[in-house]
């Protein structure tokens, strides 16, 4: 399985943060957000990882290079100047993250997911893994029947921006900028996404104090 890291997004809610960094970049436990993912997947036996860009995308590359570093090998998708949100970005890489299904992960959350655990059953087309809702997205966004994920308005889960996905997921798009939430719920409608929760390490590091709260943590338990 190929591997998406999600990491051109601007980071208004870090500023001024990143305003001169990308939100990738931000250092927790003394590495980037974005090295700890790298390190995941190549414990995951994940190899191959492309790389969106936008936002102050040079530095990203700069940073981290080819990846051999991190024992992965990665390519870089750069949007320009303008992000292509979630959904463009991934349908201008899946011709090289295809033909079989693909990870795809928010470089900007700290979780200790298990990689290995992800699968994507035949006839599904996508599996997201939820959390419980945090503190500041109390009303979540999807539910779960048994491993079905559901569109309803009560008892829901949070999406954690990790979920397997088939190039078939993104049939009918056309190139350019739109979201993922509407093919999802043209999917979900179909029933045709799985999911599974997870319970264990999970933070969007979203603002400054999330990120400091989140570095103070794990620096004491290095």
């Amino acid at each position: 399985m190929k591997a998406m890291l999600l990491a051109a997004g601007r980071g208004e809610r870090m500023r001024p943060i990143t305003d001169a960094l990308p939100k990738p970049l931000v250092r927790v436990g003394g590495k980037p957000l974005i090295v700890w993912h790298l390190l995941a997947l190549a414990r995951a036996g994940i190899r191959e990882v492309v790389i969106n860009l936008s936002w102050l995308g040079d530095q990203v590359p700069a940073a981290l290079g080819d990846g051999r570093a991190y024992g992965v090998s990665i390519h870089y998708s750069d949007e320009g100047p303008v992000p292509l949100e979630t959904g463009g970005g991934i349908f201008k890489a899946v011709p090289r993250l295809g033909p079989g299904p693909f990870l795809v992960v928010n470089a900007d959350i700290w979780t200790d997911i298990d990689f290995t655990t992800l699968a994507l059953e035949q006839g599904a087309h996508a599996r997201l893994v939820l959390i419980p809702n945090p503190a500041h997205h109390p009303r979540g966004d999807f539910g779960l029947e048994g491993d079905l994920v559901v569109g309803r308005e009560t008892d829901r889960y949070t999406y954690s921006g990790v979920g397997v996905y088939r190039p078939e997921f993104f049939d009918g798009c056309t190139a350019g900028k739109f979201p993922l939430l509407p093919l999802l719920n043209r999917a979900i409608a179909a029933r045709q996404v799985r999911g599974q929760v997870h319970r264990g390490e999970w933070c969007d590091v979203g603002t400054a104090e999330r990120l400091a709260c989140l570095d103070a943590r794990v620096r004491a338990v290095q």
